[in-house]
């Protein structure tokens, strides 16, 4: 009988178990958690802190004795293996040791902890990974008595979690070391969720690095203090700085892995080391874009990996899991921040060149109660045209369109393709020209050399290093639009009355930039300028709307009589 052997107890693990049994009902399978629970959806720790999520027992996706009964899997709960001889084919726990045919290595990641000064002291933190976490968060830092929680770290988990305690009633400070919250996202799009962020009530510092906690005597945090002499006081402390694979014990027997220990995989889930297979945030997987090992920490990926890996360690390489390209979506309170591919951080660092559209479009039509606009950005290669990576923001719809252009990246669409999919309308979920249709129709008027976008990142940049008497800036918006905020250096020249413009505009000989509310009127504009003869016209991507999000660089102008 061919005994299959499973470490770890999270999602990974428990997939692996249950997949490899429904391959073979004869092999003996045991599943090997340090904890006392499996199984459980630490994704929904933060959901549960706001009551959105009703109890504790809701997190527990698959109990210990659905495993044993429906499964045949021997779960040992409080067992942790300290110890693995892959030459001898045998796990140790700490005063047993177990045979293996084939082992399969579920072990996740662990939190990573700074080196804060008084951390060691200090009884009311904690990180937000697991049960005991989860129990030592709701039992100190949900109680009346906490009323203010800092939060240091604004990854995924972190922004979660201050949006789910500030939904609770608590006072919320979030503090970043970056330049932005969400930096797997661009500036720009992290930007748009710290400004929602700080409308809903939540302090937020960027470029902020916690030095010391400031304790009494019994070892209670009164306090936080930054490296800039900022001092926040504060009840309870939530870490949420990024995560360490757990994989000591294969890395000790010459496992192969990357720089951040987490082990590399083929397809078939396989470690360099013969017989043993690995699944989880433990695992490094094909960038499926750069062909090379990357590291992709999330619960989607971890379940597949261990439906692969529970299948071939009994049935031989059967499933395959191929990669990944790092599509993620968080929710930050009324909106949606989504991501997919490569954006231009990842872009410039590998060398392809790109090229960028930005549109601003209705997820619904404009006649449908509740339109909301979809802020898309999609990065296509220059030369092919190739859909390399997108960011989107907004209210409704998000998720839709993020999972379309996951889709149109696999299947390596072009970005003029995505003109030509089918799909689903109907007014309560889509215009008739959906969003990704409009920025395909737009970058191929952009590729077609029929109009050309600047970005507001670009057109920031351009307007430091130039002098505003060297160019002109045209607001082609109303009056009534103008007068109430614009960009500085502005003119205001309407769309509807452009034409009486046009000689003024070209005797200046000037480059021309225009720009509406969200764009349309300043493609349109930037037709009539480019049909009279004046080169070069650029239309800023998403206009003023995007302007707005972007910078707090804002001027309140006298309207220019047309």
């Amino acid at each position: 009988m061919k005994r299959i052997i499973v470490i770890g107890g999270l999602s990974a693990g428990p997939s692996a178990a249950a997949k490899a049994r429904r391959e073979d009902e004869q092999a003996e399978i045991i599943l090997f958690e340090k904890g006392a629970n499996i199984s459980y959806a630490t994704c929904g720790m933060p959901y549960a802190f706001s009551g959105v999520i009703e109890s504790r027992d809701k997190l527990m996706v698959v109990k210990p004795e659905l495993l044993q009964n429906r499964f045949n899997i021997d779960v040992r709960l409080n067992e942790e293996i300290v110890k693995i001889d892959t030459e001898a084919k045998l796990v140790f726990s700490n005063d047993k040791s177990y045979k293996y045919d084939k082992l399969v290595f579920a072990t996740g990641a662990r939190s990573i902890v700074p080196p804060i000064d008084n951390i060691k002291l200090a009884n009311n933190w904690s990180t937000c990974r697991s049960m005991p976490d989860f129990d030592k968060i709701t039992k100190l830092g949900l109680t009346s008595e906490s009323k203010h929680i800092t939060i240091i770290g604004a990854g995924l988990i972190g922004v979660e979690v201050a949006e789910n305690l500030r939904e609770a009633g608590k006072k919320v400070t979030l503090i970043e070391g970056s330049s932005h919250v969400l930096n797997m996202w661009q500036q720009k799009f992290g930007n748009f969720a710290g400004h929602v962020l700080e409308a809903e009530g939540i302090e937020v510092l960027t470029e902020t690095l916690v030095s010391k906690f400031d304790i009494d005597t019994h070892g209670n945090i009164l306090a936080i203090e930054t490296k800039n002499g900022k001092r926040i006081p504060t009840d309870f402390v939530i870490l949420s700085t990024g995560i360490k694979p757990n994989t000591d014990l294969l890395l000790a027997e010459g496992a192969e892995s990357i720089a951040n220990g987490a082990l590399k995989v083929n397809e078939y889930m396989e470690t360099s080391i013969k017989d043993v297979y690995a699944a989880g945030d433990n695992i490094s997987l094909k960038n499926l874009q750069t062909n090379t090992y990357d590291y992709f920490p999330l619960g989607t990926h971890s379940n597949k990996a261990g439906r692969a890996a529970g299948a071939n360690a009994v049935d031989g390489n059967t499933i395959s899991f191929k990669g990944a390209y790092k599509t993620a979506i968080v929710k930050v309170f009324d909106y949606t921040l989504a991501r997919t591919g490569m954006n231009p951080t990842a872009l410039n660092e590998k060398g392809i060149a790109f090229k960028t559209v930005l549109t601003v479009a209705g997820a619904t039509p404009g006649y449908y109660p509740g339109q909301k606009d979809l802020i898309t950005e999609i990065y296509y290669d220059a030369k092919t045209e190739e859909i390399l990576g997108a960011e989107l923001f907004g209210e409704i719809g998000v998720d839709k369109r993020v999972d379309v252009l996951s889709t149109a990246i696999y299947a390596k669409l072009k970005i003029s393709d995505l003109s030509q999919l089918d799909l689903a309308y109907a007014p309560p979920f889509s215009p008739a020209k959906d969003p990704i249709v409009v920025t395909s129709f737009v970058a191929q008027n952009i590729i077609n050399g029929k109009s050309e976008q600047i970005s507001v990142e670009a057109l920031d940049d351009f307007m430091d290093k130039n002098a505003s008497n060297d160019y002109l800036l045209l607001d082609v918006r109303t009056a009534d639009e103008y007068v109430k905020g614009t960009i500085p250096g502005a003119l205001n020249y309407p769309l509807d009355a452009i034409r009486n413009h046009v000689d003024s505009i070209k005797n200046q000989n000037k480059e021309v930039i225009v720009f509406c509310q969200k764009g349309l009127r300043g493609y349109l504009t930037e037709l009539i300028l480019r049909n009279n003869g004046i080169k070069p016209v650029k239309n800023v991507a998403g206009g003023f709307k995007i302007w707005e999000m972007y910078s707090d660089n804002i001027e309140i102008p006298k309207p220019l009589k047309s």
